[in-house]
């Protein structure tokens, strides 16, 4: 990964294959109508369809510290699971795994490493359910995986220039090299609009150029290639920095109190997410910013009102992910072991740490507080099933 934290906002520089059974599309996208006169559906992708039998199956022989695990992306700094990182997957069950490092190695060493993480998915460990192996593959200044194999990514802006059939063309084709490499999960597309002539302004997507454009049309057309594409490969893809970073100007990696006074629920800046939700995106990234106009008291990431607006007013069923709540200066005035929690209790699925000590304090006091507390314990049951059928549609469930 980058230098600085890029789980979804930084800056820096095949998996498995699908189940046999008919492709339909993706579930994610639940209710996402569009309004009268907005932007007609884009087309979904095709991904294996979620069995319910199977994600029950083995949802229910795993263990309450599994299904915890289930609710963790973690960072493996040297992006390979060596001793430590073993006997934390041991101890914490972890589910999904962040190559948290750069590297420029190429397709073939990449693939030896992830090989053996993939190993390491056991009964014992994860219920036998595959691990996600995610990586920041946005292109530009944020391409973690480079060498012999994969391709030089162009930065968004300048893929958001190129027709849509272009893009979802070069995304499958990108996501192939993924694949091979033994990554399914990009932690990409950025659907963040920077409204026109204050990219300079806007540290975390503008001065990177890593938007599509500068509004939610060209945003959310092309994000919306760009995961058909991947899908096309077999990789998943995550739909960030929900309700966007576009209009903020410092970067949540670096700086707290970041705060976007402009954007309300009825925002038509959140029209790229909607297409990215109608075209399959099975994750979507919560921003580690405050939203006045929708929620004045929390940062997204642990706002209910976030949440429901996400489930309820865009439709989306899939995995609400974290932006990283292990080390990002947004949440350092939180204790760590209660990030976890409040986000769980805000609706949240899937808990994003870059690095592995901050991981291990949350998911102790996760499990610690569904131990004791039936209402949490169903909320964690709830998230990983989500995750669990994100996995079943991408292959990486035994059965």
């Amino acid at each position: 990964m980058a230098s600085a934290a890029v789980a979804g906002c930084g800056t820096n520089t095949a998996g498995t294959s699908l189940s046999g059974s008919a492709a339909v599309p993706n579930p994610s996208a639940t209710s996402a109508s569009a309004k009268p006169g907005a932007r007609p559906p884009v087309p979904g992708p095709t991904v294996a369809a979620p069995s319910a039998a199977c994600v029950t199956e083995v949802y229910g022989r795993m263990t309450l510290a599994q299904r915890v695990g289930q609710l963790f992306l973690v960072g493996l700094s040297q992006d390979v699971a060596g001793p430590v990182t073993t006997a934390a997957l041991e101890q914490y069950h972890f589910g999904s795994l962040l190559l948290g490092a750069d590297t420029s190695e190429g397709v073939s060493a990449l693939a030896a490493a992830t090989a053996h993480m993939q190993s390491l998915a056991t009964p014992a460990i994860t219920g036998g359910a595959r691990f996600f192996v995610a990586a920041n593959q946005e292109g530009g200044q944020i391409q973690a995986l480079t060498g012999p194999g994969f391709s030089v990514m162009p930065s968004a802006l300048t893929q958001g220039s190129w027709p849509v059939t272009t893009l979802r063309q070069q995304a499958q084709q990108w996501g192939d090299q993924l694949r091979a490499a033994g990554v399914n999960l990009d932690l990409a597309p950025v659907m963040d609009v920077v409204p026109p002539g204050t990219a300079s302004t806007n540290a975390p997507i503008g001065q990177l150029d890593r938007e599509f454009g500068f509004d939610p049309t060209t945003n959310g057309t092309h994000g919306a290639a760009f995961i058909t594409g991947m899908a096309a490969a077999g990789i998943a893809t995550t739909a960030k920095h929900f309700p966007g970073l576009g209009r903020v100007m410092g970067n949540t990696d670096f700086t707290s109190g970041v705060v976007d006074s402009v954007t309300t629920p009825d925002d038509p800046y959140l029209g790229s997410f909607r297409d990215a939700i109608t075209a399959g995106a099975p994750f979507v990234m919560v921003a580690l910013a405050t939203y006045t106009k929708i929620d004045p008291n929390r940062l997204a990431v642990f706002s209910p009102i976030m949440m429901g607006l996400l489930r309820a007013k865009l439709g989306f069923g899939g995995v609400i992910m974290s932006d990283d709540l292990g080390q990002a200066a947004a949440v350092a005035s939180v204790p760590t072991a209660q990030r976890a929690i409040d986000f769980l209790s805000a609706g949240g699925d899937m808990v994003t740490s870059q690095t592995l000590a901050p991981a291990e304090a949350m998911a102790s006091a996760v499990l610690a507080k569904a131990a004791a507390d039936p209402s949490f314990a169903a909320l964690v049951d709830s998230a990983a099933m989500r995750v669990l059928s994100a996995k079943q549609a991408y292959g990486l469930l035994p059965c």
